[in-house]
């Protein structure tokens, strides 16, 4: 057991067992997969958290993450381990892809009124559900014709609560178009002082995202999406090992309407995780689709 390797750590970080056993418990717990080359951000993030707590080494830290009733301590550390590099239309050649191609195939055989569900697993502090929302505004022309759920869930709340915030700084909004940024943002006042200047996105926009605490390795948290019609989960699964991101991807085969399909970011291919979804060619992208009958390739 993982647990018989803890030992007391050490003034310099933590030793080789502890730090493999403090890997393969946030592994089991969250899907992160971190490496000895991630040693000292994890160490310099574990070590804020023991001393926080007053925890007298890695045992008794993990034995309060593994067994505290609440969870708070396990998700402030989730919090501080997660990445969330991202900006508005980052690789917008995908969203392209959604409005251009993708939907009308989805919404061929859909009555008018018909629910589209549309899921950004991993959505860090926003930018890519809202991408999405204005994406579909702006150049889906059957944007009204159906009823459409923009879902999105991360395992980071403190990113959460910036999503549904919806304030973003000039390094977030560098590729949005200027006639967007006037249409769908207003500056917040007081923050060109304090930082650089800030702008808020569109009471509408925020209203139109379901946000969700979700850790896409648990089962559990992940039973409730279904029939969805669309999954983008870019640059997430690069955390993962093989075993997690095969597992992820037959999660997202679950969650998947019949047809439906997955966007994954440009370095990662759905071929080398799993043999369950068919690869579609666009004009603008490369997509993973579940097969029409529901069952695999």
């Amino acid at each position: 057991m993982a647990g018989e390797r803890v030992r007391e750590s050490e003034p310099d970080g933590l030793s080789p067992e502890d730090y493999a056993a403090l890997c393969d418990f946030l592994r089991d717990r969250t899907g992160l997969s971190f490496t000895e080359a991630k040693r000292y951000f994890v160490d310099r993030r574990v070590a804020a958290r023991m001393q926080a707590v007053g925890a007298t080494g890695l045992r008794a830290y993990l034995n309060l993450l593994r067994f505290q009733a609440s969870g708070e301590e396990l998700q402030r550390l989730v919090n501080l381990m997660t990445v969330n590099e991202t900006y508005f239309f980052r690789e917008k050649y995908q969203f392209d892809c959604l409005v251009n191609s993708v939907l009308d195939e989805l919404v061929r055989d859909k009555p008018r009124g018909a629910r589209l569900r549309i899921w950004s697993a991993g959505c860090a502090t926003g930018e890519e559900p809202y991408s999405i929302a204005i994406m579909l505004l702006e150049h889906w022309r059957r944007v009204d014709d159906y009823e459409i759920e923009l879902l999105a869930s991360d395992i980071d709340s403190a990113v959460l609560e910036r999503a549904r915030e919806g304030i973003y700084d000039e390094r977030a909004l560098q590729g949005l178009p200027a006639h967007l940024r006037a249409k769908y943002f207003k500056p917040v006042r007081g923050t060109a002082e304090a930082g650089g200047p800030r702008w808020r996105i569109a009471e509408e926009l925020r209203d139109s995202v379901d946000f969700s605490l979700v850790n896409i390795a648990d089962p559990q948290q992940v039973r409730g999406f279904r029939g969805i019609d669309v999954i983008f989960c870019r640059n997430l699964l690069i955390y993962f090992d093989d075993l997690g991101r095969r597992e992820a991807a037959g999660m997202f085969h679950d969650a998947l309407a019949p047809g439906g399909f997955v966007c994954l970011g440009h370095s990662e291919s759905m071929s080398r995780m799993s043999s369950l979804f068919v690869p579609r060619r666009f004009p603008d992208a490369i997509l993973y689709q579940k097969p029409t009958d529901g069952g695999t390739p």
